[in-house]
């Protein structure tokens, strides 16, 4: 979601209008985003926000320039080369077919950079030397990453690549150190400005009356080649990444490509990765999402070169986890909700239940045997949606863009017209819930023909019923937006994390305009009600 003061992606500054505005507007008190976890320092970056290079820290790419706090003491000639450089990035503001983050990125990060050799106030930069001394070692980590990877490239993973080379202790990498010190201190900072302008975001929700503001989201883990990795290597285990075994959703299984946490490494030296990330979470968020909190408890690894089809469950001392994410959560008046969708053993449940923490609930998933679950039936301890972001919006759902792109990209083995069929039937008995229980005319089930938008109502009038403390509203399914966000099981095949918010139409849908839509306004209304 972009603003004319976009640079071609939403930043911070937009998540901060985003969430007044949402309260203002809406009466919402939380805001639900992907993870915010640290990204590589230099183009191309990986789309998907759930393969950061770390979890400890925060993407810089979200920050807005012109709201560091010494934009505005910097003198015209510098303020007009800045200006020039937004130009550049403008046009990507409109563009409702692809975020273009690489383009942002080359030219804000010279934005970025005239601001940092600009300098600071002597209040500023102790300011600035508290967070390095704060921040100690795990931000020396991924400065140093990304300074490598700015000099030496990205990583490949093949065994001459530098990060397969060479450790952090290794003499080339302290000879970059002291080759550069401008630019390591330049990642440092980086990171400084994404804090306080993520905080910034988080206070304004807060003062302008949202009870939780921020729920931020945490990745099931991280990027093989990244900054964790290289770092800590021995914080994670080898010869095996982490995915998913085959599924409704994706019939070859999943594989997520991330070397899972070595569970005799986090005992060892008392959870310390896993307690410094979850802390990091909350620095800044009413509430943190889980996601697959199922890992917690056991994850599917996948050994080297095998399919997905060929994993096995490796089970973790989840009450320890489980403990010190309350731990944190307490100490800050903070809310935690699991991703507990798909098949969750019975004592899963019950653990989460026993930490006070929220399950999830997705109108589509919630079924028995082909038959769909009232929502007035759910679970109270739950965060309730329509979708999520592994499926088309509502509008698309209705008309099937799951089945076509699943077809179109060959994931659903031989028999493509056995899932149609089910889609289908799927499609049939979510609108007989719906008149059954009065959120829905029968007429409209008899025919849909441009109806989409009293069948998207419908589905939040039953959302609303439902007993659920959290309740989430879809602003792809507020505008109308047909695309799926993220298809499994895909990489390049699919455009995943790059669809820009577009209307039913297709069109462009920016930040200023986001709350004239009527329907958005009608979901309110009934959310309220």
């Amino acid at each position: 979601i972009r603003s004319a003061g976009s640079w071609g992606v939403g930043d911070f500054e937009d998540l901060k209008t985003l969430m007044v505005d949402s309260h203002s507007k809406t009466g919402a008190d939380f805001m639900l985003v992907n993870p915010l976890h640290a990204c590589e320092p230099v183009a191309p970056l990986t789309p998907s926000p759930y393969l950061p290079i770390s979890r400890r820290f925060i993407n810089f790419t979200y920050i807005r320039p012109e709201a560091i706090e010494e934009y505005a003491g910097l003198g015209d000639e510098l303020k007009s080369q800045i200006g020039e450089l937004h130009a550049q990035a403008e046009p990507l503001n409109g563009d409702a077919q692809i975020i273009d983050r690489d383009s942002m990125w080359r030219v804000k990060m010279h934005a970025l950079w005239l601001i940092f050799k600009a300098g600071r106030s002597e209040e500023r930069q102790k300011a600035f030397d508290d967070y390095k001394s704060t921040s100690a070692e795990g931000l020396e980590a991924y400065a140093t990453w990304c300074l490598c990877y700015d000099k030496w490239g990205a990583p490949t993973g093949e065994a001459d690549s530098w990060e397969k080379r060479l450790d952090k202790n290794s003499d080339e990498v302290q000879g970059l150190r002291r080759q550069f010190p401008d630019t390591l201190d330049f990642y440092r900072w980086l990171e400084w400005i994404a804090d306080e302008q993520l905080g910034a975001a988080q206070q304004a929700a807060k003062d302008a009356g949202m009870q939780i503001g921020l729920m931020a989201d945490m990745a099931v883990g991280v990027h093989p080649s990244g900054s964790d990795v290289w770092w800590n290597p021995e914080c994670f285990a080898k010869g095996a990444t982490v995915g998913a075994p085959p599924d409704y959703f994706n019939q070859q299984g999943q594989d997520w490509s991330q070397p899972p946490l070595n569970p005799i490494e986090l005992e060892n030296t008392g959870y310390l990765t896993y307690r410094h990330m979850v802390q990091g979470m909350f620095a800044h968020a009413g509430a943190v999402r889980i996601d697959h909190i199922l890992g917690l408890f056991r994850l599917w690894w996948i050994p080297e070169g095998q399919p997905a089809s060929n994993g096995t469950y490796v089970y973790y001392d989840h009450n320890t986890m489980l403990g010190i994410l309350a731990i944190e959560a307490d100490r800050v008046g903070g809310l935690i909700v699991g991703e507990d969708l798909g098949v969750v053993p019975s004592y899963v449940q019950q653990s989460l239940a026993d930490y006070a923490i929220f399950g999830c609930a997705v109108e589509w998933f919630e079924q028995m045997d082909g038959v769909f679950i009232p929502p007035k039936d759910w679970r109270p301890y739950a965060l309730a949606s329509v979708d999520n972001h592994d499926m088309p919006p509502a509008a698309g759902y209705l008309e099937y863009e799951h089945v076509r792109v699943r077809e179109q990209l060959g994931l659903l083995g031989e028999d493509s017209s056995a899932f149609e069929r089910s889609a289908r039937a799927e499609h049939q008995a979510m609108l007989q819930m719906l008149v059954d229980n009065g959120y829905l005319d029968v007429n409209v089930m008899k025919d849909e023909s441009g109806r989409w938008e009293e069948i998207v109502e419908a589905l939040y009038r039953a959302l609303n019923s439902s007993p659920c403390k959290l309740k989430a509203v879809s602003f792809v399914d507020a505008v109308g937006e047909r695309r799926t966000q993220n298809q499994p099981g895909t990489d390049n095949e699919y455009p995943n994390w790059r669809v820009p918010l577009a209307d039913y139409h297709g069109d462009n849908v920016p930040l200023e305009h986001l709350f004239d839509s009527d329907l958005l306004q009608r979901i309110a209304k009934i959310m309220n009600s």
